[in-house]
């Protein structure tokens, strides 16, 4: 009971300390939870998209200059897919990280509009008047000219889930939804090949065929070869020029410290990695596994995966438990130093010195209850693991349903997150300013 007590009173004292992030108006009253979708590009521009769960309007793409503070509207998902008017289901969001290579923005689109069948999401039926939705895009957004090119169009009518960019090859993977189609783009001629489902029926199954998939792709740069991964733990490589997948022979990702799953249950990622990308100077895969937040290296030459540390935060930590996002926390990148990650992950909340406790089990992707929002560093070079503390925003609500970062070249912090504004809820950008970030010492709250 004492240390209890002494948990809630450290609590409120660590709240008067906590980081203040700053909430910014875009203005789009459809806003809704956005995962990935977001980067501090070249240009100096922060662009992200606001997902839509309308039947009439999609998804829009922002960018704020943060030099002037000015936020502008940079195009419609649907009309830049070519689909205005066509009353389809619209291109509801964008769910892969952005990539900028050779002055465009590279990204890929997704349905918003669901529904749910025993406690699941599905794609969503057209009703009278609408015609299914007609299947993701790959886009490329022009940061010179402002325009949108349209690459190509995912087949079965599904969406596109994640993708990575090989740059050297002009080659583009995705991985489809709901049934976990892996796609390669040929940007040089444009073609478009379906090589088939990587992990039985995927999100579309149901009992021993359903899987969820992998919400991260990977290319090794040096020979084009495209890693990801299955719930049940296997590391499968798609290898350049290959028309099918395979597994990684000899290291898996079933770790005793990652937790104990089922591959066909759902409402947890099993034994995915959650975010993962490739990291040059060591010729590696450094990924974050989402429910139980270890940071681990994954090198594919030998093949083997090193645990590196628990990246939760301090007070996640000291409780052994796991965070209140089901699936873990995609909030995951290097910054542009080249050596500090930066995370963004659960803490608990207490009462009455018990920790206030969501949903145990839920069959999807989502928040099991409420929490704290905690900033974390790690640098590569040091192994220094910082826990910075909590975000409150301007209103001294917290941020929720966070799944997305960007950090800017000054190592601004910017991410999505559920906002209240005018009584209503919706998705907005945060900020969070580099100077209150800096390089203290761990806070122990």
């Amino acid at each position: 009971m004492i240390a209890g007590i002494a948990r809630d009173q450290a609590q409120a004292r660590s709240a008067a300390n906590a980081i203040p992030a700053r909430t910014w108006n875009s203005g789009f009253d459809l806003a809704h939870d956005t995962y990935n979708g977001i980067l501090a590009a070249s240009d100096g521009g922060v662009y992200y998209v606001l997902c839509s769960e309308s039947l009439r309007e999609g998804g829009r793409m922002f960018c704020l200059d943060p030099s002037t503070g000015s936020i502008r509207q940079v195009g419609d998902l649907t009309a830049a897919c070519g689909e205005a008017g066509l009353r389809s289901i619209p291109q509801g969001k964008s769910h892969v990280k952005f990539t900028e290579h050779a002055g465009r923005l590279y990204l890929a689109t997704h349905i918003g509009y669901y529904e749910t069948v025993d406690s699941m999401e599905r794609m969503g039926r057209p009703p009278d008047g609408y015609h299914p939705y007609p299947g993701g895009h790959f886009l490329a957004y022009d940061l010179g000219t402002g325009g949108f090119h349209d690459l190509g169009r995912a087949p079965h009518g599904e969406g596109i889930l994640s993708m990575t960019l090989d740059a050297a090859r002009g080659l583009i993977h995705g991985l489809t939804w709901p049934t976990g189609y892996l796609l390669r783009l040929d940007l040089r001629n444009g073609e478009l090949s379906d090589l088939g489902p990587v992990s039985l029926q995927g999100e579309a199954g149901h009992g021993s065929s359903y899987r969820t998939l992998c919400r991260s792709l990977v290319t090794d740069p040096r020979d084009g070869a495209v890693y990801f991964t299955t719930a049940d733990g296997g590391i499968h490589v798609l290898e350049a020029g290959a028309q099918a997948a395979r597994l990684v022979v000899g290291e898996d990702m079933r770790k005793d410290y990652f937790g104990c799953y089922e591959p066909s249950s759902a409402g947890n990622m099993g034994y995915h990695w959650r975010q993962a990308f490739w990291h040059e100077p060591e010729a590696a895969i450094y990924g974050v596994h989402g429910n139980s937040g270890y940071l681990f290296r994954f090198d594919p030459k030998i093949p083997c995966v090193e645990l590196i540390e628990r990246l939760t935060s301090n007070p996640s930590r000291r409780s052994g438990m796991c965070d209140q996002f089901s699936y873990g926390y995609l909030g995951l990148t290097l910054g542009p130093d080249g050596h500090t990650l930066y995370y963004l992950t659960g803490g608990p909340l207490y009462e009455s010195g018990q920790r206030i406790r969501g949903r145990e089990r839920t069959a999807k992707g989502e928040s099991k209850g409420e929490e704290n929002l905690h900033v974390i560093t790690f640098d590569l070079d040091s192994n220094r693991y910082t826990d910075h503390g909590f975000l409150l925003l301007e209103d001294g609500t917290r941020p929720s349903y966070v799944n997305s970062i960007a950090v800017g070249p000054d190592g601004t912090v910017y991410t999505l997150s559920r906002v209240r504004r005018n009584g209503q809820m919706l998705a907005d950008l945060i900020e969070i300013p580099a100077p209150l970030i800096g390089w203290q010492s761990s806070i122990r709250g």
